[in-house]
């Protein structure tokens, strides 16, 4: 079974801007359950566990593609671990939510969910994720980090899970220096606009969804960045 992730550069999942890489992600889902009614486990733990967050996850996957959709907790104790590895086991898709990147990966990797999720990814089950949830599969991530806790004005770069080979940033089209910073570090990366996905399947990007975004490959040239537009799927 192919191992994929779509990772969604951001959006609104609330006022339904990323509806049709939902639809794609919803096919996924039921593809992986088969006859029986598809489940999505949604981890909004970059969010601080926001239930309002999830309430908006589920009125579109449910209400929208009729997938049961359940949620799995970490921030403050209200599940047990588990607890959560059952709802790992059984579900048909991983959803992550968008927020800190930085407190969602130290919390899984405190707790040992990253290692659940990474064991659910090698066994087929699709994974998805929307910003923070987007960008943590990869080697290296341009995040918000010193942002969010007000300690800068400035973006940083932190290492993901590792799964994927790359760098990457969400919101690209609000990050416009970006490609400054992949200059001066002379590597390629990707940029994904908010309402823009990829699909990485089995490693390798498989090509862009769409729901208004655009994806880039940005790549350094003896001083010069080339942005190349992923072609859609």
């Amino acid at each position: 079974m192919d191992k994929i992730i779509v990772a969604i550069g951001g959006g609104e999942i609330r006022k339904r801007e990323t509806l049709e890489i939902d639809r794609y992600i919803a096919g996924l889902a039921k593809a992986h359950a088969g006859e029986k009614r598809a489940t999505a486990l949604f981890f909004p733990t970059a969010s601080h566990d926001s239930k309002p967050y999830f309430n908006s996850f589920r009125k579109t996957y449910t209400s929208v593609f009729d997938i049961k959709a359940d949620v799995a907790l970490l921030t403050r104790n209200e599940m047990s671990i588990e607890k959560i590895y059952e709802k790992i086991s059984i579900c048909d898709l991983i959803y992550v939510g968008g927020g800190d990147t930085k407190h969602m990966l130290e919390l899984w990797k405190a707790t040992g969910v990253d290692r659940m999720i990474i064991a659910a990814y090698e066994r087929g089950v699709p994974i998805a994720g929307l910003s923070a949830g987007a960008i943590c599969w990869f080697n290296t991530m341009y995040t918000d980090y010193y942002i969010i806790r007000g300690e800068s004005n400035d973006y940083t770069i932190i290492e993901g899970l590792g799964i994927i080979e790359g760098f990457v940033s969400p919101h690209y089209e609000e990050r416009v220096e970006f490609d400054k910073v992949v200059l001066a570090n002379n590597t390629p990366a990707i940029g994904l606009e908010s309402n823009s996905a990829i699909v990485i399947r089995n490693g390798k990007i498989d090509g862009a969804l769409t729901s208004g975004g655009k994806a880039y490959h940005l790549i350094p040239d003896k001083g010069v960045l080339i942005k190349e537009q992923i072609k859609p799927q």
